[in-house]
């Protein structure tokens, strides 16, 4: 299981992945999800993985060496897009390219064909935005009137980004907002753990401004995770209990 968070606000990016893998209970696995592909001084890019690993990875690998195209002969790299509808366009081609190569061979040894992405970014001169990708090659575009995007065991993590975070909240408070959503569902679902990967990106600028892994016992995640329970428990006794109990007698 996955759980991965995009949020795009007016000052940036933020990137939230965690980094476990399973294949059954006593089959456990840390392998990065949160993929950056920059060029300081042009462009950068960041992209998470949900799905079959085998599929993710080589998704990525295309990514990195470059697609053929049948067209001009050429390949094309996330280097020589011109925009960033180009860069979610050659996202999706690569899922296809897997597909077209792999999903047969799956589909005889029962295996289906699952995966999803995030991704975003900037290129220089341009908006930054941000991309849900789907397993046929299409996708969709985050906007200011929800600014954020899931993939994986989104649903424990929602309503908290639902309430706290609009276009206008700033960059640092998006990623605490990210880190609690992803700490809600690591609460919920054992698939979802420790490591964290995370960056940010500072809109206009030449290269992520942080790129961070957490690992177990990081002191500010540790405080985040208590401080957000007794918060939690802070408000439910502050809320008066429902006025329904039967009067005795």
């Amino acid at each position: 299981m996955t759980y991965c968070a995009g949020i795009l606000v007016q000052d940036g990016l933020v990137m939230i992945a965690d980094t476990r893998t399973n294949a059954g209970l006593d089959d456990i696995s840390t392998f990065r999800k949160l993929h950056v592909f920059s060029w300081p001084g042009d462009r950068t890019f960041g992209l998470m993985t949900a799905g079959n690993l085998s599929i993710t990875q080589s998704v990525v690998s295309i990514l990195h060496e470059g697609l053929p195209n049948a067209e001009t002969g050429e390949i094309d790299t996330l280097l020589g897009v011109g925009s960033m509808f180009r860069a979610a366009q050659l996202v999706g081609r690569a899922i296809r390219h897997v597909r077209e190569s792999d999903g047969p061979a799956l589909k005889d040894a029962g295996v289906k064909f699952e995966v999803t992405m995030l991704f975003g970014g900037q290129i220089k001169g341009q908006p930054m935005r941000l991309f849900m990708v789907y397993g046929a090659g299409n996708f969709i575009e985050c906007g200011m009137d929800a600014p954020f995007l899931q993939i994986g065991e989104h649903k424990y993590g929602k309503p908290i980004l639902d309430r706290a975070v609009t276009y206008k909240t700033h960059l640092y408070d998006a990623l605490k907002v990210g880190l609690i959503s992803m700490d809600s569902t690591m609460r919920s679902n054992l698939g979802v753990g420790l490591p964290i990967d995370l960056i940010v990106m500072r809109r206009d600028a030449d290269e992520p401004e942080l790129s961070r892994r957490i690992e177990a016992g990081e002191p500010y995640f540790h405080d985040l995770r208590e401080r957000w329970s007794a918060a939690l428990r802070a408000a439910h006794t502050a809320i008066p209990r429902p006025p329904y109990e039967p009067t005795p007698g």
